[in-house]
């Protein structure tokens, strides 16, 4: 009787074991339990958010019996590695593995160009697969430039390939800062196209800093509170429960029990793997102006954050993996790539057979533009994100050190360094009529003697918050007066001399989008909605010339409008490019090329400009005169 129990069971035993291995997943995943904690916002002057976070992490220990814990960005408030270094300790006291992603404030302000978070925390992707299910975490925020959130096109095609080796059939979690919806991140559509097929069970994120069950083209998407205290001066977190046939989602504030918000098949299908995004960007504007042709058009598939350069033959380009390529203008065929330690987001700039252009790595770059040859390097001693100036065979670049060098381009000689800055450097200085003038992450502009780098003045403009800072406008202006635009939202015009503002103006909403005319005569600037607005480069008090309804809606993104020709062309965070004609503000035309922010454009001809883009597009665009 017990021989026929005993292999009645074995029998039992072995079919069990067969069915496991035909079905996989479902025969892995066990139950576990993980936290998610989110927008953490440390920074020198909140003490409050580190105890928020302890109070979390003790909970968590002592009854929340988790496997692991998911960190989804914001960790800090301006992205500096001293408060990045401070989460990370505080972060070290939960028992379980900790797993951490970066969010807008990380991407956004970052001295290091980002490099400082993976530095600190091992990197800017996490991998891991626990129980059966892979667990794939990515940045989905603005780098370096305000803008709607991003995915960019190496970090898609990554998840795709994770998920083919992990198995289309087998069950993942993706976690990120955004949510993955229209006015969030850009390329929306984009990333949930590209995951669709795969068996995403959910996507798990923050930047709202309350719990929402939303739905990213049908694929579930949850939010969770921030660490900091709510309105009843609680502090709490998420909570996932994933048992073998659901995933439940709860909401614990501590000292209080969990509260379930919401639950999830685990296996049983969620949406519809062989459709197609709900809404895709919308192209009929460019029916209206049929005299916009693209002349090429390149696919880099890497995303691209700073500006392009040109000469007469070439173009040159600096990308997010820290690649400078340089393409035949003409045609855009690649005549040759080289590579740096780091990304690159400071715009290059050429003169005289050399190419400079600054990395993160905390390099500065000569190379020669017939061969991509390194011809010098300088040292910095941090990421130097500034983009670049060439006037008179000297190069003008900013680093996150505190310093403006001036290097001879010839040689790569260091003609001086200024060394007072006290935040870091990401804009293009502006060198005219023997001043170098820049402004920086700390409420300052400065004015350096362009030959030995001696300041000249300062201005401040009574700015308290860093967040206000002059440091992504390119200054620009005439022998008298210097302008600027900045994040408080105001245009100003400042004494070339002595630094004084001559006028300080609210009236137009603009931000850090800000271009000169090339007479000198004419200021031009991207307002925060819809409008273009140019302004009297000659008077001592803020007269508009004319405001243009262009229509992009809401915008915050920087891109520098630029004049040739007597036509300005301007880009948007939403992939819209637009020309206006100078002295009138009429709209001459728009053209929309996706749905990403368009860098400052580089025009190279009449009516003809290059755009790059975040999501990695370089093209060339041409229009007629109708």
């Amino acid at each position: 009787m017990h021989s026929t129990i005993y292999s009645l069971i074995c029998r039992l035993t072995l079919m069990t074991w067969l069915v496991c291995l035909v079905m996989g997943v479902e025969a892995q995943t066990g139950p576990f339990r993980f936290a998610q904690l989110s927008d953490l916002h440390f920074s020198a002057t909140n003490r409050q958010a580190e105890e928020a976070l302890k109070a979390c992490i003790e909970q968590i220990n002592t009854q929340d019996s988790v496997d692991f814990v998911l960190v989804t960005g914001d960790l800090s408030e301006e992205g500096d590695k001293a408060s990045l270094q401070r989460v990370k300790a505080t972060l070290d006291l939960i028992k379980a593995p900790c797993y951490t992603i970066m969010g807008n404030h990380e991407t956004k302000w970052s001295a290091s160009g980002c490099t400082a978070f993976s530095a600190v925390f091992g990197g800017e992707r996490i991998e891991f697969t626990h129980q059966g299910v892979l667990f794939l975490g990515f940045n989905s925020g603005p780098l370096m430039r305000m803008a709607l959130g991003h995915v960019v096109p190496q970090d898609i095609r990554w998840m795709q390939e994770r998920m083919e080796q992990h198995g289309r059939q087998n069950p993942t979690i993706l976690f990120t800062h955004y949510p993955i919806l229209p006015g969030d991140v850009d390329n929306y559509y984009e990333v949930t196209d590209a995951v669709r097929h795969y068996n995403v069970r959910l996507f798990v994120g923050g930047h709202y800093h309350s719990f929402r069950n939303l739905r990213y083209d049908g694929i579930p998407g949850i939010l969770t509170r921030s660490t900091l205290p709510d309105k009843e001066h609680k502090s709490g977190y998420g909570l996932f429960e994933v048992r073998q046939d659901s995933i439940y989602v709860y909401q614990r504030r501590v000292g209080e029990v969990a509260v379930r918000k919401a639950a999830f098949a685990l296996h049983q299908p969620l949406y519809e793997a062989n459709s197609k995004a709900d809404q895709y960007p919308d192209y009929r504007v460019n029916e209206q102006y049929p005299q916009v042709k693209s002349g090429w058009l390149i696919q880099s598939g890497v995303g691209i954050y700073c500006a392009p350069a040109a000469d007469k033959r070439q173009l040159y380009v600096a990308d997010d993996e820290g690649q400078l390529t340089a393409y035949r203008l003409s045609d855009g065929t690649q005549l040759w790539q080289a590579k740096t330690g780091q990304r690159i987001v400071g715009s290059p700039a050429t003169a005289e057979g050399v190419v400079v252009v600054g990395s993160a790595d905390g390099a500065i770059y000569g190379f020669e533009t017939a061969t991509g040859r390194i011809r010098w390097k300088v040292e910095a001693e941090a990421p130097v994100l500034g983009a670049v100036t060439i006037a008179k065979g000297i190069a003008y670049v900013g680093a996150s050190d505190g310093c403006m060098r001036a290097i001879r381009l010839k040689d790569g000689q260091l003609v001086w360094r200024y060394n007072k800055v006290k935040g870091y450097i990401e804009t293009r200085p502006f060198v005219d009529h023997g001043q170098v003038i820049f402004g920086a992450w700390d409420n300052t502009l400065y004015a350096l003697d362009s030959q030995d780098g001696r300041e000249l003045w300062r201005w401040d403009g009574g700015l308290t918050r860093m967040h206000f800072s002059p440091a992504t406008v390119w200054p620009a202006g005439d022998k008298k007066r210097l302008f600027i635009v900045d994040p408080q939202r105001a245009l100003t015009a400042i004494d070339r001399q002595t630094g004084t503002t001559i006028y300080r103006t609210f009236q137009s909403k603009v931000r850090e989008s800000m271009g000169f005319s090339q007479d000198k005569k004419r200021i031009y600037a991207k307002t925060m909605n819809d409008s273009v607005v140019c302004y009297d480069a000659q008077s001592d008090y803020p007269r508009q010339i004319w405001a243009t309804d262009v229509g992009f809606g809401y915008e915050h993104a920087p891109s520098m409008p630029q004049e040739y020709d007597g036509i300005v062309y301007g880009g948007t965070k939403e992939g819209l490019l637009y020309a206006l004609d100078a002295k009138t503000g009429a709209l001459v035309w728009k053209h929309k090329v996706g749905n990403s922010l368009i860098n400052t454009l580089l025009p190279v001809g009449k009516g003809e400009v290059i755009f790059t883009s975040t999501d990695g597009q370089i093209g060339h665009i041409t229009s007629q005169k109708q």
